[in-house]
């Protein structure tokens, strides 16, 4: 923990974001949707009516910057904590200490980066002193708050959802800091619009590291006649990979992979080999993604392509054989099969169909023509007695009952008439007339 002095002086070895950090709302770039004239978080701070809460957004974004700009606002006193000093012990400490302030008038607003990161005992230390009021709380988190923080100190929070800055508004901030004179306004920097714009793509959003970026190029270049000419030369080795944000154990995991599997099903080809690159890229482990597509050829393909499962499973093995990098291909083949094959989910509504049968019906005994006799005892109290082969039927079908009571006329698998399963669909109907005549 640590109490910040929202009106110290940057000293020039400070890095770049942080000199030309805006000050006031004004000065804020991007997050118009909570920020811009008339909207919610705009009004709650211009009139001084903040109240805990939790910013919820991706790196770069502006949340601590967002929360020091409350700060001044509110004339609170401004405390930050992080996950790796913060002992219960010395929270409670500083707790007490802002609720003998707010007994004299002063208010105290305490800032807990990376919340996410608090165990549930830290995080269970701020909660009394929340729902009192002797502090406001600001957490800023990557992750989704819903996983990540206990829900009675979530319950007493409102979260504000920051996205990720527009190239536009990453163009605008390194504008801003080559013209602040706490960033390059005091020195002759001369850098085009082609360049300022590589920047900002290579960014993603994340004003940190654009700022980061322009502070490296600037640095790394040399001077000519007091003047620092910025080329995509310059740029080229600081910009050549973009970083691809991607958390295995977190959201972007989930929703990833929810991406692939949804633009496979609706049989978008290049959507597929898209998500599917953003997960290799993010580092996601090949059989993982190869687990995923097995499922989907039977959940979402099943009878309408009966090769699907065949592919799905050459793949996973593919992946096991070679491994990453060399198994991507095998992956991008398996996506692009499955995703223009013809759709089928009537595998997976029968099991569906049937565990809910399965769940809510009673337990009826197996028929005793269903069942084995490998011993007089069981021949003799009826297993098996009745039972009829099939084999030796003329049309391969007898009218023997197979289900118990309890479920006898209930349908599981419905066949569309998509692909192969048409194939099915014909059959089963034979079978069902077959039955109609013979019943």
């Amino acid at each position: 923990m640590k109490q910040e002095s929202l009106f110290s002086s940057q000293p020039e070895n400070t890095p770049l974001a942080s000199r030309v950090r805006p000050q006031v709302l004004d000065q804020f770039v991007g997050q118009q949707h909570l920020l811009g004239s008339g909207k919610i978080l705009r009004e709650i701070i211009e009139n001084d009516q903040v109240s805990s809460m939790i910013f919820w957004g991706p790196p770069g974004v502006g949340k601590t910057t967002l929360a020091e700009i409350i700060a001044r606002k509110t004339q609170s006193s401004f405390l930050s904590f992080s996950a790796v000093d913060s002992s219960i012990s010395k929270i409670k400490k500083i707790m007490k200490q802002a609720e003998l302030d707010r007994e004299i008038g002063q208010r105290t607003m305490v800032f807990v980066d990376e919340i996410h990161r608090f165990n549930k005992a830290q995080q269970d230390a701020f909660l009394p002193y929340v729902e009192r009021g002797s502090i406001i709380l600001i957490g800023a988190t990557t992750e989704n708050p819903s996983f990540e923080i206990n829900s009675a100190l979530l319950s007493r929070c409102k979260v504000f959802v920051l996205k990720a800055l527009k190239q536009a508004d990453i163009v605008q901030l390194l504008k801003n800091a080559l013209t602040n004179p706490a960033g390059y306004g005091k020195q002759a920097i001369k850098i085009g619009e082609d360049e300022i714009q590589a920047i900002a793509n290579f960014a993603d959003g994340d004003a940190r590291m654009a700022l980061n970026t322009l502070e490296m190029a600037i640095l790394n270049a040399e001077p000519v006649d007091q003047t620092t000419t910025i080329t995509m030369a310059n740029l080229s080795q600081l910009i050549t990979k973009k970083f691809v944000l991607y958390d295995k154990n977190g959201e972007e995991h989930y929703n990833i992979i929810s991406a692939l599997h949804k633009s496979m099903r609706n049989s978008d080809t290049d959507a597929a080999i898209y998500w599917l690159s953003r997960i290799l890229e993010g580092g996601e482990d090949p059989l993982y993604i190869a687990r995923r597509l097995v499922r989907f050829a039977s959940e979402d393909v099943g009878l309408a392509d009966t090769n699907a499962l065949n592919v799905a499973i050459n793949v996973f093995q593919a992946c096991q054989f070679l491994g990453m990098p060399e198994c991507d291909i095998h992956l991008v083949e398996a996506v692009t099969y499955l995703s223009l094959a013809p759709k089928s989910n009537a595998i997976y509504k029968a099991r569906l169909a049937a565990a809910k049968d399965v769940k809510q019906t009673a337990n009826d005994p197996v028929p005793l023509q269903l069942r084995n006799a490998p011993t007089k005892l069981m021949k003799d109290l009826g297993y098996g007695k009745d039972y009829e082969l099939a084999h030796y039927a003329k049309d391969k079908l007898t009218t023997m009952k197979t289900m118990p009571p309890s479920v006898e006329g209930h349908e599981y698998y419905l066949p569309t008439s998509e692909g192969r399963e048409s194939r099915f669909k014909d059959r089963l109907a034979q079978i069902k007339a077959w039955h109609e005549q013979h019943g």
